[in-house]
């Protein structure tokens, strides 16, 4: 995979700390916000929308990788995700969950760059095989 240069990697932090404003948390009240870099260049950001019958309720990640789909992007080159308490600018930790690394599994291989809110002021990269090690994705059925 080609490096991600520095300034792009930049922009996809500062929006996905951007679409944490537009997160619907009224249960949680931890907003969440990713940016997604499409194999064409473009970036499709979402956030965490939460619902009354919680599993109804979407993380910000696949907001995002969802959106690149219907739009017909199916190749990624990276992530950056963005969480912590709804209504501050504070960022906490924040790994994408199961559900998601597992999303992102199925659109990108071991070496995808995940960013990621590190709690401390800044972001953390690791690639996908080292947040979901021995996956099972759509090269397991070959």
């Amino acid at each position: 995979m080609k490096p991600i240069p520095d300034d792009t990697v930049k922009q996809l932090e500062q929006e996905a700390a951007a679409a944490r404003s537009r997160a619907y948390a009224p249960y949680s009240h931890f907003a969440v916000g990713a940016a997604l870099l499409g194999e064409n260049g473009t970036v499709y950001t979402g956030c965490n929308i939460e619902n009354a019958s919680y599993p109804a309720g979407n993380c910000a990640e696949r907001t995002a990788v969802f959106k690149a789909v219907s739009e017909g992007c199916r190749h990624f080159r990276a992530i950056a995700v963005a969480g912590g308490p709804e209504g501050t600018d504070r960022l906490t930790l924040c790994t994408p969950c199961g559900i998601c690394r597992q999303v992102l599994r199925e659109f990108a291989g071991p070496d995808f760059p995940v960013w990621f809110s590190d709690g401390n002021g800044g972001f953390r990269r690791m690639t996908l095989s080292q947040l979901l090690p021995e996956s099972f994705g759509p090269d397991s059925l070959t």
